[in-house]
């Protein structure tokens, strides 16, 4: 089966805590992240399963193309409620971390990535238009900035990181990565180019685990106004600012009598920019973001 592939930007616009529910460490509550290379990311099936309800809007035969049916119910009577009979077109892959935002002393703050975080972004962005090219590993650590950085201004020599003191490179191809990561965010171009910026991939293996946030939570006794006995830990979130890159993926629709193409189905699953509620936390504010995509690339007709 032939399938169409899109790209997607998740932006964080409060921190999000997309968790393990589980940690050997001494973070209660820490983000998913992938096994072999330690990089933030937020699964597929909680993107999928968030996106199925803001698409409640569509038109039921095409939201189940899109989703697939509701699954099976079996009554007590060992009678099946509903049965669905085809499965949804739309595939959602993992959001893994391209850009995090980090405390500048410069600033405010920059949006931070590495040589592997844009390989591994190059990967999934195959076959859009302007993607810019692979910037170069560097030897030793420091930080490559483009012309117009607002974290080190022209003639800057270091750029305070957190309580990283690290000597500054201008490249073009970082202001490069900055504007085409910006142009999926209408009215954040400026934001995302004039704040990102490049470390070597060993300075951002330190900042993916000691730059994202972490809150220590209490539950409180409604009898004593006390906090509760044992009830005290930390949890650990993505901050607010932090950019995901992932894919999408569609087939033709397997739903009888409803005839999709697989563009017609990343369209109805993409519809601009989204509003969603992701991970754990949201009655405290977590999970706030929105999901953008890229214009999809031009097909020349064949004649």
């Amino acid at each position: 089966m032939t399938m169409e592939i899109r790209p997607y930007l998740l932006h964080a616009l409060s921190p999000l805590h997309a968790g393990t529910g589980q940690s050997v460490g001494i973070i209660d509550l820490p983000i998913a992240r992938l096994r072999a290379t330690n990089i933030p990311f937020v699964p597929g099936s909680s993107l999928k399963g968030v996106l199925r309800e803001a698409r409640r809007a569509l038109p039921s035969g095409e939201w189940e193309a899109l989703f697939g049916p509701l699954r099976s119910v079996t009554g007590p009577a060992g009678d099946v409620a509903q049965e669905g009979d085809h499965a949804g077109a739309l595939v959602v892959g993992d959001a893994r971390l391209v850009a995090l935002p980090v405390r500048s002393f410069t600033g405010t703050f920059a949006l931070v990535s590495s040589p592997l975080l844009l390989e591994l972004a190059r990967r999934d962005l195959a076959g859009l238009p302007g993607v810019p090219a692979p910037l170069k590993r560097r030897a030793g650590p420091g930080v490559w900035v483009g012309v117009d950085s607002v974290v080190a201004p022209k003639g800057s020599r270091q750029v305070f990181l957190e309580d990283l003191d690290l000597s500054v490179h201008e490249e073009p191809g970082v202001e490069a990565w900055g504007r085409f990561l910006g142009s999926a965010l209408p009215g954040e171009e400026e934001l995302v180019r004039e704040r990102f910026v490049v470390v070597d991939d060993e300075t951002m293996n330190f900042l993916m685990e000691t730059a994202t946030q972490v809150d220590t939570r209490v539950r409180i006794d409604a009898k004593t106004g006390a906090v509760e006995k044992g009830a005290l830990w930390q949890e650990e979130s993505l901050p607010a600012e932090t950019l995901l890159i992932g894919v999408l993926a569609a087939g033709a629709s397997l739903r009888k009598g409803t005839e999709l193409r697989a563009d017609e189905v990343l369209e109805r699953a993409l519809r601009g920019t989204s509003w969603l509620q992701l991970g754990g936390k949201a009655t405290v504010g977590r999970g706030r973001c929105r999901l953008a995509a890229w214009p999809a690339p031009v097909k020349e007709s064949r004649r």
